[in-house]
């Protein structure tokens, strides 16, 4: 056996508290921020880029008719239970106390009372602070994916018991779970404005113990007294977002499911026989097999199966072939007129519509009837479809053949506005591309003249640049033989630089070699010359010695030694010396 597990989503008001403990994820190891991407992913793509009154238009046109209200969450822990309703006892004993103490105080007041030395406030608690209280709209999802129950797969370790009738109490519903009261951590009974009926979420420890539940009370009646049942599904998560995110928007991989008045439960996959009326209430094919009356069961709206007036496409404004939308009662018009319920299935993903003059259920997803449910031509009222005979036959051949000429007459028209729009399309292409054309060819002559113009600009420079070259060339060459002639002129010069250079070395050579012999010359004359001086000074030495001295001397001999250039035989001394002795012989 194979179940579809159950996404339960709370959506509140934008000024509405958030419950505690209320989100649950089955998947282990998902943050906060993945699994709030996982749920609004597809809101937030339809949402991006929109102004605020663009945004408010989405919302309200996947919130329909639907209106918010109060919804009570009352929350069990089977650990702290007893300590709860204690705690709640003692303050509201604490509250009596504080109150009759104040009113106390107020009349027996004396100048010398204890009592003021009271304070004159006392904080106090009252409230049982396990009860919430939020403003919003219960929405019930399946997955469109089935989940066997007899093999070892996840699963989840929440439950949700979708309709608990209003006359079991909190205490009976204790007693039902007594068995199971050490392995669930907590449980939240959820009151909302349906009447007669709340919705129960259990946590349980483990996967293993939920599965134990299941297996124990799944189908089973909650007293012997009442017809009602208990029916469980699996919770695969619950979350809770605001209305202004887009939680009326739909999920990825989740479907929608309506409403049950009379039987106050939730419709899964498993229910035949939905129907929705024209005042839009949702019902099953056995509650109604058990109305007696042609009225809707909640608010006594007469429900025939002609049209009525106001009742109108709510896009197109058609009164024929009108489909009410189960989930937010939006009536459009079918596929054989304008397709506007298919439209809003396309857009809000709603996937139950009704077929307002037979009362029949379209499944858009599974594409098929949900339902055998029809209305009786003699009362109006809502049978089971199971005739049988030739007049059935015949009923069902008519309704065939009714069918068919509807398929084949709106086939032929959308054929022909197909292609009167493919005509109107092809001439409005066609006209564009002319006119495409045209305003190209323009854009090309244009073109062409300024290409021309361009031309005659370009042959005029090329002129005068050919003019250009032909100077350049003439200057290349004249600069060319000028720079052969330097070169050769420069070549000549090294040549004579040369030259000159070894000329230079051999002059200055042989000023060397002069200046040396000068130096010689010039010592020679120089010790000649001391040589005469010398004697001069001698010559006037003797004059003015006495005669006997100038004899004395005149008779002698002077020895001067014999210097090293005497030995030579060449030098200027030896020569002074010859002089010297000849002068002074005389």
């Amino acid at each position: 056996m194979s179940v579809s597990l159950v996404v339960i989503r709370l959506e509140i008001a934008d000024q509405s508290p958030f419950p505690q403990g209320f989100r649950y994820s089955a998947v282990e190891g998902m943050g906060e921020e993945e699994l709030r991407d996982k749920a609004l992913g597809l809101a937030k793509h339809a949402l991006s880029g929109k102004s605020e009154l663009e945004r408010a238009a989405v919302l309200h046109q996947h919130m329909g008719s639907r209106a918010m209200g109060d919804m009570v969450i009352e929350t069990y822990e089977p650990a702290s239970a007893g300590g709860q309703e204690a705690s709640g006892a003692l303050h509201d004993a604490q509250t009596e106390s504080g109150l009759s103490q104040e009113a106390g105080g107020a009349s027996q007041a004396a100048p010398d009372s204890p009592s003021k030395q009271l304070p004159e406030q006392i904080s106090f608690f009252s409230g049982n602070p396990s009860v919430e209280i939020v403003h919003g709209i219960m929405h019930l999802y399946k997955t469109n994916k089935m989940t066997s129950l007899t093999e070892d797969v996840r699963r989840s370790a929440m439950v949700c018991i979708l309709t608990v009738p209003a006359t079991m109490t909190s205490h009976d519903l204790m007693k039902l779970m007594g068995p199971f009261n050490d392995v669930m951590e907590h449980m939240k009974i959820i009151r909302d404005p349906t009447p007669n009926q709340y919705m129960v979420l259990i946590k349980f420890s483990s996967q293993a113990d939920a599965d134990s539940f299941y297996t124990a009370c799944n189908g089973r009646q909650f007293n012997s007294i009442e017809e009602a049942v208990c029916q469980l599904v699996y919770v695969e998560r619950a979350e809770v977002i605001k209305s202004e995110d887009g939680a009326s928007l739909p999920v990825m991989e989740l479907t929608e499911l309506p409403k049950c008045t009379v039987c106050l439960e939730r419709m899964d996959e498993s229910v035949n026989g939905v129907l929705t009326t024209l005042c839009n209430h949702s019902f099953h094919s056995q509650c109604l097999q058990r109305w007696e009356d042609a009225t809707c069961p909640v608010c006594r709206y007469c429900q025939t199966p002609e049209p009525v007036e106001e009742n109108k496409c709510f896009e197109c404004g058609v009164q024929e072939n009108l489909w009410i939308c189960l989930i937010c009662g939006h009536i459009g018009c079918g596929r054989y007129v304008s397709r506007h319920a298919y439209k809003h299935f396309e857009e809000t993903q709603h996937t139950y519509a009704m077929q307002l003059t037979n009362h029949r259920v379209w499944d858009y997803a599974g594409d098929n009837y949900v339902h055998r449910l029809v209305a009786s031509k003699t009362d109006g009222k809502m049978v089971q479809f199971d005739c049988e005979g030739e007049t059935c036959q015949d009923e069902k051949i008519d309704a065939l053949q009714l069918e068919y000429s509807y398929l084949l007459t709106s086939q032929l028209d959308s054929q022909r506005i197909y292609w009167e729009n493919k005509i109107v399309h092809l001439e409005k292409e066609t006209a564009e591309e002319i006119n495409n054309m045209k305003a190209k060819f323009k854009e090309t002559l244009e073109r062409c003249d300024n290409l021309e113009q361009r031309l005659g600009e370009i042959s005029k420079e090329k002129q005068s640049l050919e003019k250009k070259c032909t100077q350049l060339n003439t200057r290349v060459v004249k600069l060319s033989q000028e720079l052969k002639e330097e070169q050769e002129m420069n070549r000549c010069l090294r040549a004579n630089q040369t030259q000159l250079q070894a000329q230079l070395a051999e002059e200055e050579h042989k000023a060397k070699e002069s200046g040396e012999r000068k130096d010689v010359v010039i010592t020679e004359l120089q010790e000649q010359l001391r040589d005469v001086m010398f004697y001069l000074e001698t010559q006037q030495k003797i004059e003015q010695l006495s005669s006997e001295a100038r004899s004395e001397i005149q008779e002698g001999h002077i020895n001067i030694p014999a210097s090293q250039s005497s030995f030579d035989g060449a030098g200027p001394s030896s020569g002074r010396g010859r002089r010297g002795r000849g002068r002074k012989r005389k």
